[in-house]
């Protein structure tokens, strides 16, 4: 949808929520981790959009990837450019449709929008947790978010929905909290990380470490930060969310000033491209932060817990699922995708699959591409008509 008048400001289109304002709650009931330690107190950011319906059943929870957070849709100000992550896909009669559900979105544990995570006070030091901040998991993330749930009143979402490791956390919702979620829409993800990726989270988190301004992770009591080690960081990371069919019709080899200069400055498009957006990158993420979730990423395993069988984890979810892959995609192959389809199928369970074709590489569960949309669309379109009618049939019933 586009607005009638083409020369509204961007945040009055009829298809967007608007101007937001995030949310804070603070928790003072310790978090127990994976790790083995506890968190005393933390905060989580987050912001909704759309409206909890009377029974709370109509809620969605969107669970971010490596480098987002919770500002997912809408803006902040008038004057913003850019919308939230996935503005492509929530708001008023998009595929996460905000006239039907309440979205829930938050910036996950450990992170550096707003929720508690290294750059945070460590209140025992007075000072930044930095690298003493503890390691967290997938599973850590979802406990705290079932928290949160219960801070909003949300006994059970509608749907939990989040691509790349986002996805990962909806399968782990799935798992550890069956009775919790409808539906579980895992987009671009992997029921773990094969060596290969687990390699470039590894190249990415050495080029920090080994940054001369990294101080041991306390970079924050020297004012500065480990720059060079995130842009490197970002450029490999970022190479490997497009296909070579993407950089290719972006870039090709073409060069900025036209012909060789025969040296080692930017020369060609591609080079400048990465370079520019490793830079914005570092100066809008934490490092820390960035090593946490790689890491995060690199344990990521359901099926550890049962005897490393996908099929045995994949027993316990109760609700239905929707897998989606893309063709190009070579970070999380569809292969990946159907890993996981595959141990549902086995373990019962009910799932639709959809395998997209299109040349966009990792990045394209974040881009407007019509038969991702359509598809996708059509299936929460499902969710919100069930949503709506057990809610009505609950409305319906008499009362004791």
């Amino acid at each position: 949808m586009s607005p009638q008048n083409p020369d509204a400001l961007p945040h009055t289109a009829a298809d967007s929520v608007g101007l937001v304002e995030p949310q804070v709650h603070h928790f003072d009931t310790p978090l127990e981790l994976e790790c083995g330690r506890t968190l005393p107190t933390y905060d989580l950011i987050y912001e909704t959009y759309g409206t909890l319906n009377s029974d709370a059943s109509n809620a969605v929870l969107i669970c971010h990837a490596l480098s987002g957070h919770h500002h997912a849709a809408g803006y902040h100000r008038a004057d913003d450019k850019r919308p939230g992550w996935w503005d492509t896909c929530i708001g008023p009669g998009k595929v996460i449709d905000t006239n039907r559900f309440f979205v829930v979105s938050l910036n996950n544990l450990g992170g550096c929008h707003g929720s508690t995570g290294p750059a945070s006070i460590n209140p025992e030091s007075g000072q930044p947790w930095g690298p003493d901040f503890p390691m967290m998991t997938v599973k850590d993330w979802v406990n705290s978010q079932a928290r949160l749930a219960d801070v909003l009143g949300i006994q059970r979402w509608a749907a939990v929905i989040g691509g790349s490791m986002g996805g990962m956390q909806a399968l782990q919702w799935s798992i550890d909290y069956p009775e919790r979620l409808s539906h579980a829409v895992v987009i671009a993800a992997a029921p773990k990380l094969s060596a290969q990726n687990i390699a470039f989270n590894e190249v990415a988190r050495q080029s920090i470490l080994t940054d001369p301004n990294f101080y041991g992770g306390r970079y924050y009591l020297h004012d500065t930060y480990p720059r060079q080690g995130l842009i490197l960081a970002r450029m490999v990371g970022h190479i490997t969310y497009l296909s070579d069919d993407a950089m290719r019709m972006k870039f090709g080899r073409d060069l900025r000033a036209g012909r060789f200069h025969f040296g080692f400055d930017v020369e060609f498009q591609v080079e400048s491209y990465l370079r520019h957006q490793g830079e914005v990158f570092s100066r809008n993420f934490d490092a820390n932060t960035y090593l946490l979730m790689t890491k995060a990423l690199d344990y990521f395993d359901p099926a550890r817990e049962f005897d490393h069988s996908l099929e045995q984890a994949l027993s316990k979810p109760t609700c239905n699922f929707l897998v989606m892959s893309f063709t190009s995609d070579w970070r999380f192959a569809p292969e990946r995708s159907r890993e996981i389809v595959n141990g549902l199928v086995h373990a019962g369970r009910n799932v639709s699959y959809a395998e997209i074709d299109t040349p966009k590489g990792h990045d394209a569960f974040l881009l407007d591409i019509p038969e991702y949309i359509k598809l996708f669309g059509a299936y929460m379109h499902r969710v919100a008509n069930e949503t709506e009618n057990k809610s009505q049939a609950v409305e319906a019933a008499p009362h004791a």
